[in-house]
């Protein structure tokens, strides 16, 4: 079976390069000239790849892959640009990139790059998926980062899952909040912890009954937050 490749690239000439190499090798591929464009086919057709740019028209790619994620897609994205800061770079990954080449690039480290996502994501997909995590009326499904309260799907951004997640893989005992801004914003010096209690004041709103009385993430005094089964 042909394994499929989006191009979200708005250079016509790099786009068709791409294409050009990537049919070479044996692969489907589709192109989108804008982030808009790029983000309805991502939505619309199941592909094993996105080449993603992030100085797009419409839509910059920061955006697309943010809403990529925040729709629960696990398809492997691989970021493609001129801007190659590194402020640009950590960006990318905290949304959820999951390889950042910048230009010039070399066309066979490139491909080389989209084999070993693509064949990374499907061992990924062969193993036995993890159980969903509960408490209370909350289904978690780790794999698909989805989130059910009942029988309504809950919105979270990736922060707020990420968040979610380390509660849970605590299995009830304290996490700090400075364990929990190393964890999941990748922070290691002191920052203001008030980061961590915004994101779990917008759980708590979405999750908990009564947000003002939270029975399931609960904080534990001048220590974190623990969660609650």
């Amino acid at each position: 079976m042909k394994k499929s490749v989006l191009v979200i690239e708005d250079n016509v000439d790099l786009a068709f390069g791409l294409r050009n190499n990537l049919e070479i090798e044996g692969y489907t591929v589709d192109v989108a000239h804008d982030g808009s464009a790029g983000l309805e086919k991502v939505q619309r057709s199941p592909f094993d790849l996105v080449i993603l740019d992030l100085m797009l028209p419409e839509m910059d790619g920061f955006r697309v892959l943010r809403n990529v994620r925040e729709k629960g897609m696990v398809i492997p994205v691989l970021i493609l640009t001129a801007r190659g800061a590194e402020s640009d770079k950590v960006q990318g990954l905290k949304l959820g990139a999951d390889d950042y080449v910048t230009k010039p690039f070399g066309v066979l480290e490139l491909l080389a790059r989209v084999e070993a996502l693509i064949r990374r994501n499907r061992l990924s997909i062969v193993k036995s998926p993890p159980e969903p995590e509960r408490f209370g009326e909350i289904e978690i499904d780790i794999q698909t980062r989805t989130v059910m309260r009942g029988q309504q799907a809950v919105s979270l951004t990736p922060k707020e899952f990420d968040l979610l997640l380390a509660l849970v893989e605590r299995r009830g005992a304290v996490v700090s909040r400075m364990d929990l801004l190393r964890q999941v914003w990748g922070y290691s010096d002191a920052v203001i912890s008030r980061t961590v209690d915004s994101h779990i004041a917008e759980l708590r709103r979405k999750l908990e009954e009564d947000a003002a009385v939270p029975r399931h993430i609960l904080t534990v005094r001048k220590v974190g937050y623990r969660l609650k089964s």
